[in-house]
């Protein structure tokens, strides 16, 4: 386990360890799209974790799907994150704003312009959603224009210089967990056929171009990206073409440079043993589920350089410390994940208060 405590570079930065606080959704924004009044707080209780990635951000209107999550897109957003982040790096932390576009995981009523939400086609995910009327359908969306596909890159690379104004050290893109990336990796989301639809190739060129744009207007290693290889989720399914798609894309965005890849496993080792093959930089590895007398097993075998923990940093503000003294851990509440107030945010008792 000494492993976890050793510094690693990532990207321009040296981080004091190898753990990583894994993005987790926690609607708690404000209406308009800025961050809580609590959320610099939350964020700079966990800054002695070797790297913060935030919940996820929309990078535009179109790209919130939830109640109450935070964009970074306009003057205002900037000038809230940027609490954030300063209180972050004051604690000596590292942190990283991801940029999540939702994609069809979205519905009118949980957005500024209640609009139908955008997607590859027009697919109902044959999910439901909380907005604030209750549970409802996400409906089916709208499928975008070749040349709205363009605009949706430019939206992230806006999003991603937005971030840096802010003073985060870099962003996350999120491609994983059945959000617009992904969806255009599915065929059984992406049925276009145009030159973002039909072949691997095709089905990968938006994830590309995102990742591209995002590294020229902030600088490659400020720029990560995450992956769920496999994960059937929200209409998303599982078929026999992923394997190839993910050995493609991994390879083609290894040519880019980025600070990292996060990977959120769920059980196809094969695969992951090959994405490291693929992938000359660091790679992070998320295991949901992974028990405490695991912690620091991808290390030890050398598949990743660094590993990403959700609930357990989410419950012990003092992750590192807890880890190191083998201290137990506060067990998370599961029923203030989303929306509230400080209670299960920012109150989880720390070993020394």
């Amino acid at each position: 386990m000494s492993t976890l405590f050793e510094p690693v570079r990532v990207g321009r930065y040296a981080l004091p360890n190898r753990l990583v606080m894994a993005p987790m959704t926690r609607s708690r924004a404000n209406l308009d799209g800025t961050p809580g009044p609590l959320a610099a707080d939350y964020y700079a209780q966990r800054a002695s974790i070797g790297l913060i990635v935030t919940e996820g951000t929309q990078p535009s209107d179109d790209g919130q799907g939830y109640m109450t999550t935070p964009g970074i897109y306009t003057d205002g957003h900037v000038a809230a994150w940027r609490a954030t982040t300063e209180a972050v790096h004051a604690k000596g932390g590292h942190i990283f704003i991801q940029l999540m576009h939702a994609g069809r995981m979205s519905h009118p009523d949980n957005t500024p312009h209640h609009r139908q939400g955008v997607a590859p086609s027009a697919i109902a995910p044959g999910a439901q959603m909380f907005t604030p009327t209750g549970l409802q359908d996400a409906p089916t969306p709208r499928a975008l224009s070749t040349d709205e596909v363009a605009t949706t890159v430019t939206d992230f690379a806006h999003a991603a210089r937005s971030a840096i104004e802010a003073g985060a050290d870099g962003v996350e893109i999120h491609g994983a967990n059945a959000y617009l990336i992904q969806q255009f990796l599915a065929p059984s989301a992406n049925q276009r056929t145009d030159r973002y639809g039909g072949s691997l190739e095709n089905r990968a060129r938006f994830a590309i171009e995102v990742a591209r744009a995002i590294s020229d207007a902030i600088g490659a290693d400020r720029t990560g990206i995450r992956l769920s290889p496999g994960t059937p989720l929200w209409g998303i399914v599982k078929g026999p073409e992923g394997p190839d798609l993910y050995r493609h894309l991994v390879a083609e965005l290894d040519n880019l440079g980025l600070a990292y890849l996060h990977i959120m496993d769920q059980g196809d080792e094969a695969l992951l043993v090959d994405i490291r093959k693929l992938w000359s930089g660091i790679l992070i590895v998320n295991r949901p589920g992974r028990p405490r007398a695991e912690i620091g097993g991808d290390l030890a075998t050398g598949l990743a350089d660094l590993e990403s923990y959700g609930q357990m940093v989410l419950a012990n503000p003092d992750f590192v410390a807890r880890l190191e003294a083998d201290a137990p851990f506060n067990e998370a509440d599961r029923m203030s994940y989303f929306g509230g107030t400080e209670t299960g945010y920012t109150d989880y008792p720390a070993l020394i208060a």
